[in-house]
């Protein structure tokens, strides 16, 4: 996806009628990925995450095994199965370090992919990965085609509508500037006043940075606001000094970082902002079909991994360790419906 853009937004305007249109030529299109090439080399009880990542991700071996009395919560047909069926909505391009095409040219890594492969593992079950396009991967859930989606997807209360969570991430935004600066957000809009800063037209974040900019120009202040094509063109203005920072979501910037951090145009992260704006910290969720009966066996995996420490490795070979959350929880709080 262009990386201006968020989730959030791509969902925005997307018809049930395109959608199931194009459901063929979407997870159609990249069919099942059997891991084959992410599981070579791993030994019986580990996923191997952070492979062919091209650099975006650590690779590590993870020990993981089934636990029974977690898969033993599944939904009858899921466990008789034997597989996991995980949508990704990572086509065309996909977007690193959350999900896209290795270094391989064929295997879909990332840290959206790996947790889901750790999952799982601990459910006892083949991984089965169908890459889709954003809209396609929820036409695959509904369709019953898909079990659940980690694709960076952010729990609003819309969404509850059609689909139950488990929450696994923080959902933040983020300003990146050039490593020598000097100035951090601190989580305080009165320190944007006086900087120029780049956003995504029609984007969250965009949303949030102009309620900023309004609020400052009461107080009769100056915060502006540019935008750019892409992402190559915003970077190449912060490198140049025409923008003080860009304000995007946070793993595109961590990841950034990581690819930038031994050159002369390194970033840094200065300060983030949860996704959800203001008195609420928004989350990122794998996602199934309300009454699924899936919701709780996810977090349970999920909260199996994070006590046993499996959940911080995957989190620190993708470089969002920053974006941990301290538990898994079924359909908590989400983005109001005033703002989803």
């Amino acid at each position: 996806m262009p990386t201006h853009l968020t989730r959030r937004s791509l969902l925005r305007g997307i018809t049930a009628a395109t959608a199931v249109a194009t459901l063929a030529t979407g997870l159609a299109a990249c069919g099942g990925d059997s891991d084959a090439a992410t599981t070579a080399g791993a030994k019986s009880g580990e996923v191997v995450v952070g492979r062919v990542s091209n650099g975006a991700g650590t690779q590590t071996a993870i020990k993981v095994s089934e636990v029974k009395s977690i898969s033993a919560e599944l939904p009858a047909a899921v466990r008789k199965s034997g597989r996991l069926v995980i949508g990704e909505g990572a086509l065309p391009a996909g977007f690193p370090p959350l999900a896209y095409v290795g270094s391989d040219q064929k295997t879909l890594t990332g840290s959206e992919p790996d947790l889901a492969r750790l999952i799982a593992a601990v459910f006892g079950l083949t991984p089965e990965i169908k890459n889709a396009t954003w809209e396609n991967m929820f036409v695959g859930i509904d369709s019953g085609k898909v079990d659940v989606a980690l694709s960076n997807i952010t729990i609003t209360e819309e969404r509850k509508k059609k689909y139950e969570f488990a929450s696994y991430r923080q959902d933040n935004l983020a300003f990146i500037v050039p490593k020598k600066s000097t100035w951090n957000f601190d989580g305080d809009y009165e320190n944007l006043a006086g900087k120029t800063i780049a956003v995504g037209s029609g984007t969250n974040q965009e949303k949030i940075l102009l309620e900023w900019q309004a609020k400052l120009a009461k107080e009769g202040k100056k915060l502006t606001v540019k935008y750019f094509q892409d992402s190559t063109s915003t970077f190449l203005a912060l490198n140049s000094g025409k923008i003080d920072a860009s304000f995007g979501p946070n793993p595109g910037f961590a990841y950034h970082n990581k690819q930038t951090a031994n050159t002369p145009n390194a970033t840094r992260t200065a300060g983030t902002y949860s996704g959800a704006g203001a008195g609420l910290q928004g989350l990122i969720a794998a996602t199934a079909k309300r009454d699924s009966g899936l919701a709780k066996p996810l977090a349970d995996a999920i909260n199996h991994l994070i006590r046993n420490g499996q959940y911080a490795e995957w989190l620190k070979a993708y470089n969002l360790s920053d974006e941990a959350v301290a538990k898994s929880e079924v359909n908590p709080p989400g983005l109001p419906l005033d703002n989803a």
